[in-house]
């Protein structure tokens, strides 16, 4: 079993349903490095989709408050209706306040129901744009965090000599790809083109296990994908993004988990999928589950709690979980 690491992912949607506040989201973040079971803390992102609060002001308040974890947005949904060229002098100025700990997750940020198509509308950004966007934008920030006197010609952008200042710290600047097809709800053939992209552009790889062994299925196919295009699959790193309830009734924790994602997300995820999606039950059972992730190939977990006790859950991940799932 591979040797997992972890992250934390802070609830910052939670500002909206008075879960938690600015300031208790960034002391959140601090305890977690406090612990030092955890290498990265991560926030969520998007703009009028999901709204919360904004993921580059959490992670540059985060930026001052901590010395050593990596700070991460995963994934950064409102990626594809951002301007690149600024968001590349923003992030770059975010890698530099933090000492070179940025970590970039990039999705198209596609919602089902329209909620993406009403927020792409004021920016000119239909759903049907977003991949060939995102997979553009990544391009220009690479090209302007590299290069001096830059020049690029895209679908979307364009600009000629164009010098970027300050540029990141970190020589690359990691960007990753969250990429979740075959979720609960889809069809497993629509696979191919997303996973192929993440072998293709990614320096690392997100998703989420709605369903049984979804992570051991999608890593399978994109370790595929990097032999075919002359890449050691070994060298793009993988993290599930994970819910925890620890409950010694796993059926009162799935309940909550239930409420808590309904109140984050609305009405959108069956059972069968929260079931799959989270480490429920006893610090055992949880442990158990856990490990599963490194027989399927995880590198790292990010755990976000689905409870409404944040901080009463939060120390017994620390102190009844996380210690045990390497032994």
């Amino acid at each position: 079993m591979t040797r997992l690491k972890f992250g934390f992912t802070l609830p910052n949607r939670g500002v909206m349903f008075g879960l938690t506040t600015p300031a208790e989201l960034v002391e959140a973040g601090v305890r977690a490095e406090e612990t030092g079971l955890f290498d990265s803390v991560w926030v969520g992102d998007s703009l009028f989709a999901k709204p919360r609060l904004d993921s580059l002001a959490l992670l540059n308040g985060l930026a001052t408050r901590t010395r050593r974890v990596k700070l991460a947005v995963g994934c950064m949904a409102s990626f594809p209706v951002r301007n690149p060229i600024v968001f590349a002098y923003e992030w770059a100025s975010f890698d530099q306040m933090s000492e070179g700990r940025s970590l970039l997750t990039v999705c198209t940020g596609i919602v089902r129901g329209g909620a993406s198509a009403k927020e792409g509308q004021p920016f000119g950004v239909a759903d049907n744009r977003r991949a060939r966007l995102m997979t553009e934008n990544v391009q220009v920030v690479r090209k302007l965090w590299n290069d001096d006197n830059a020049s690029f010609q895209g679908e979307f952008t364009s600009f000629e000599g164009l010098t970027l200042g300050p540029k990141p710290v970190q020589k690359p600047c990691p960007i990753w790809i969250a990429s979740n097809p075959g979720g609960f709800d889809q069809d497993q053939s629509a696979m191919d083109r997303p996973l192929r992209r993440v072998a293709e552009m990614a320096d690392g790889w997100m998703t989420v296990s709605l369903r049984p062994n979804d992570f051991a299925v999608r890593r399978g196919k994109i370790e595929g994908f990097c032999r075919e295009i002359g890449r050691d699959p070994t060298t793009l790193p993988s993290i599930e993004y994970h819910n925890v309830n620890i409950n010694p009734d796993r059926e009162a924790g799935l309940a909550e988990s239930k409420r808590f994602l309904d109140a984050y997300y609305g009405p959108v995820f069956p059972i069968p999928a929260i079931e799959s999606w989270t480490a429920l039950g006893t610090p055992e059972q949880c442990i158990e589950h856990i490990r599963a992730f490194g027989a399927q190939g995880a590198d790292q977990i990010s755990f976000r709690i689905t409870a409404f006790d944040q901080k009463g859950q939060f120390e017994r991940l620390v102190r009844d979980v996380l210690p045990y799932v390497n032994d």
